[in-house]
């Protein structure tokens, strides 16, 4: 029972902490603007004048000036990878938030979202107000020409008004295309809308200058309540007692504690010595979001400098089964631990589109090379290939890797971190790949070609679930190496290899794929790796056994679980890493997903 809880905590508890956390500190931000206010006496004729939607409006955009200023951070790329990677974060735990970023700019994009539509139906509200209450005494307190005007002009007429509604246009724009069913459909439709944030913060930077809504500056000299002998403001007695004992059908209800702020200017017998005067607020916004988005900008533009200074040299193409590429590069002065992914850009395909891909390949003191795995699912991949590939269908045989080609040219963003470089970091660690999610574990197994005994792991569990019968052959030669290696070193038990096939139905294989079929569904990777065939097993893994067997194997002790896979094995495993077992085995659960 103990090691099931801290498996939750590990797993669940700081997550959900978190986000107990975040959704406190959104309220407070909230609740403590909205009570500035309504209470504050600065605000005293304006919030007559607008009621609630002055509050909730206030109220709101603090909250969207914090969130605005913090969703742009978990993007920032290389700050994260060097967090992570110079060890300057040295708890795992810690280190492990950090592999949460994309989930904190989702939660950020939520919020943004959420307090948008608040702000928006308020401001609406005040839109209206404007017009409603309309005060000849307060002509610099008014945001409409005259009483009774058109609502809809202060929407679109106004600078505030039209940046607003553009606002609230790029932001639906974008909080639909980043749906799960737009970005799997059409990735291109979810990367050009999100690049719209520009357009958003240009927008958001207008929509602040416009000073709509002002504060009273001459408190001292005008209270409000206060006899003003020039008599410009005759109503502002009984205006102050119907505000502080009878609330006005627009006003709203008082707070509990009443106005604490304002009882004491509310004085009949003061005599003020001029008139209100008022001045809009400096626009916050920019102190919330210039140092995030700087920073944000400053780190696109380092990267945009540093890829597009010199193309990568590309050493090989080879064309695999099931529309599966391997691309292999050189770059000086490149490096790249186990575990992290670059993004490719190709102006031949695309002048702007950019995709991330895991390592299969990092370089290392004997090999510069690096390479990535590519499977080709959609427009940007097909044409890449085609540009790779004199002709799509021609494969490896046909067209040698060794073969004089030119290459398109080709530039390199990154490395950046993932969850898998912790992978080294555990004493065991189960690795867990469906289909092409092989790739991270891929650069795990090259790197442990070079040697295991500068790192902490001591044993690996090897999971890969796949469709086709012929996609093991993607690494089907790194796995026998690393087998034989082992063998040799008198260590057969360092790393457990189990290859499962999901799909039996007539043994579906890929039209890429080689050789007479045969009777034996064994022998169906081929005769030369015949230490897959004795790992190869029809079926779906029983992932419960599974797990009994490395708790049992592995008692009292941590067991990493990384998984880049099909959401369904993800969600299987995310179960298991937190229940119980009768062993003492904690499972620390982690999962692949590009920021």
């Amino acid at each position: 029972m103990a090691a099931s809880c801290q498996s939750w905590l590990a797993n669940e508890g700081s997550k959900h902490l978190l986000l107990l956390l975040w959704l406190s500190l959104n309220v407070g931000l909230f609740w403590k603007t909205f009570r500035i206010y309504y209470r504050g006496p600065q605000y005293y004729y304006l919030h007559q004048m607008l009621g609630l939607g002055l509050c909730l409006s206030r109220a709101s955009a603090s909250v969207l000036n914090f969130n605005c200023s913090l969703v742009l951070l978990p993007m920032c790329r290389i700050l994260l990878s060097f967090l992570r990677g110079s060890r300057k974060v040295a708890s795992r735990k810690t280190r492990r938030l950090l592999d949460k970023s994309k989930t904190f700019h989702v939660t950020c994009g939520v919020t943004i979202c959420v307090f948008s539509v608040i702000h928006v139906a308020a401001h609406l509200v005040n839109a209206l107000n404007f017009s409603v209450n309309y005060n000849e005494e307060f002509l610099a307190l008014n945001a409409a020409s005259y009483h009774g005007e058109d609502p809809r002009k202060l929407l679109f007429a106004t600078v505030p008004g039209l940046t607003g509604v553009l606002m609230v246009l790029v932001l639906f724009l974008m909080s639909t295309a980043s749906t799960y069913a737009i970005r799997v459909s059409d990735y291109d439709i979810f990367w050009y809308t999100h690049n719209l944030f520009f357009v958003f913060y240009f927008l958001l930077m207008l929509h602040v200058s416009g000073g709509v809504l002002k504060y009273q500056t001459n408190l001292k000299e005008h209270p409000p309540g206060c006899l003003n002998p020039n008599a410009t403001i005759q109503e502002d007695r009984q205006f102050a007692a119907g505000f502080a004992k009878l609330p006005s059908e627009n006003a709203p209800e008082p707070l509990s504690g009443g106005l604490v702020e304002l009882e004491p200017l509310l004085q009949s017998s003061f005599v003020c010595t001029e008139e209100p005067k008022f001045q809009a607020h400096f626009p916050e916004t920019w102190l919330w979001i210039s140092g995030p988005l700087c920073l944000y900008c400053a780190e696109r533009l380092y990267r945009y400098i540093c890829s597009s200074n010199k193309p990568v040299t590309i050493t090989a193409a080879i064309s695999h089964p099931c529309d599966v590429l391997e691309v292999r590069m050189v770059k000086e002065d490149f490096k790249a631990r186990p575990g992290q992914y670059i993004i490719l850009h190709c102006p031949s395909v695309s002048s702007v589109e950019s995709h991330p891909f895991t390592l299969t390949l990092c370089p290392t003191a004997s090999e510069a090379s690096f390479g990535v795995h590519v499977k080709v699912v959609g427009d940007w991949t097909e044409r890449f290939r085609d540009l790779l590939f004199l002709h799509s269908t021609w494969d490896a045989e046909i067209l040698p890797v060794f073969q004089q080609r030119r290459y398109p040219k080709l530039y390199v963003d990154g490395p950046f971190g993932s969850p898998f470089e912790e992978c080294f970091h555990y004493e065991v660690s189960l690795c867990v790949a469906g289909g092409i999610g092989v790739t991270p574990f891929a650069s795990i197994l090259n790197t442990l070609l070079d040697g295991w005994e500068h790192y902490k792991l001591r044993r690996l569990y090897f999971v890969w679930v796949c469709r086709d019968i012929a996609s093991f052959r993607w690494f089907a030669d790194l796995l026998c190496e690393l087998h034989n290696k082992l063998w040799q070193e008198n260590r057969p038990d360092f790393v457990n290899i189990q290859l499962y096939l999901s799909r039996t139905d007539g043994m579906q294989v890929c039209p890429a794929a080689e050789g007479p079929w045969g009777d034996n569904w064994k022998k169906i990777i081929g005769e030369k790796y015949q230490v897959l065939n004795r790992r190869l097993l029809i079926g779906r893994p029983r992932w419960k056994l599974l797990f009994n067997e490395i708790a049992k194997c592995n008692r009292q002790k941590t067991v990493g679980v990384f998984c880049c896979g099909p959401s369904g094995i993800s969600k299987a495993l995310h179960k298991l890493s937190n229940s119980s077992n009768p062993y003492g085995t904690r499972f620390e659960y982690n999962k692949e997903s590009f920021s």
